[in-house]
């Protein structure tokens, strides 16, 4: 009997070890909150991919909650429709947010409606799990500022972002030798109106967040002028350089900027893809690191607020200081 002790005991170390190998082997498993956007499918299948090296893989999107807004238009097929393409990826789909966090491990919030985020996220920071964001962070500014305030609150790291700011030229333009210094841009992107969300915030928010990832934060006032198919948004930096926005909402779907430069001035090419975006995730997921600040997120925000407020005071410059301090 005491050899068979022995021989348990000896053996209690090896058993230890082969269950924190298999624990460290176990993949992060992903959430998904909202599946009325092309994201939530798009995204689980980057994560997915059988074939993900480096910050990719051990990564698996394991669930996910539809939500779904009943006063967007289309948003119910959206959601049927997304919630098939996602069962045909081996996703289980819940019934609640709650249901879904006792299932994973981190969290993206997919909702295409920005007003069912600090809902929806309460819970996710309340769990202590990461959480990624998608655009916009919240309906209103106030919304967005209470999200990182809980998030700050719970000690819970928190990122959101455009995919624009990881698109591969937009990505480098900041840094890039051949413009030297950034003096300005003039960013660009589609800008359709949503009723019930400030004007950028709906798809204006991609272009401003392009003009974002190459001026960087830094942002003190901005003035709007707005006509039937077309915004221009113009900002005033603390070190006197400008940067603009362009919206559009007829001709050509696209999105880019122009730099200039201290040494040359030039495109930043376009679109690229969702991959630089859910990479950047995968290492926030694994580090708890956000790649960008919530204080330049909640600049990015406060600059699209400041427009609406021109915009009501008939083009007139209105400073981001003014907007937050309303909030």
């Amino acid at each position: 009997m005491g050899l068979l002790r022995n021989a348990l005991f000896l053996c209690t170390p090896l058993l230890i070890s082969a269950v924190l190998a298999a624990a460290e082997d176990a993949p992060i498993k992903v959430g998904i909150i909202g599946v009325d956007t092309s994201h939530a499918a798009e995204f689980t299948k980057i994560f997915n991919d059988p074939k993900a090296t480096g910050d990719l893989a051990g990564m698996k999107v394991v669930a996910a909650f539809p939500g779904g807004s009943p006063d967007l238009a289309d948003n119910a097929k959206k959601i049927t429709e997304n919630t098939a393409k996602l069962k045909e990826l081996g996703l289980e789909i819940v019934d609640s947010v709650e249901a879904l966090v006792s299932k994973v491990d981190v969290v993206l919030v997919e909702s295409v409606d920005g007003r069912p985020h600090l809902q929806q996220v309460i819970p996710v920071l309340k769990a202590k799990k990461k959480v990624f964001v998608d655009k916009p962070v919240g309906g209103t500014l106030a919304d967005s500022l209470e999200i990182f305030r809980l998030a700050k609150e719970q000690d819970v790291p928190i990122f959101s972002s455009s995919a624009l700011r990881y698109c591969t030229g937009i990505a480098a333009a900041r840094t890039d030798p051949k413009f030297g210094d950034i003096l300005g841009c003039d960013a660009f992107s589609p800008c359709s109106l949503e009723e019930h969300h400030p004007d950028l915030y709906w798809y204006g928010i991609h272009g401003v967040e392009a003009l974002y990832t190459v001026m960087g934060p830094g942002c003190v006032s901005v003035s709007r002028t707005q006509t039937k198919d077309s915004e221009m948004v113009v900002g005033t930096w603390k070190d006197g350089r400008i940067g603009t926005f362009r919206g559009m909402r007829s001709g050509k779907h696209d999105y880019g900027a122009t730099v200039f430069g201290s040494k040359a001035i030039g495109p930043t090419g376009g679109f690229t893809g969702y991959q630089g975006l859910v990479v950047e995730i995968a290492k926030f997921f694994k580090t708890g690191k956000s790649p960008v600040s919530a204080d330049e997120t909640i600049e990015i925000y406060a600059f699209m607020e400041a427009a609406d407020q021109s915009k009501r005071e008939g083009g007139k410059p209105v400073t981001l200081e003014s907007v937050l301090r309303k909030k």
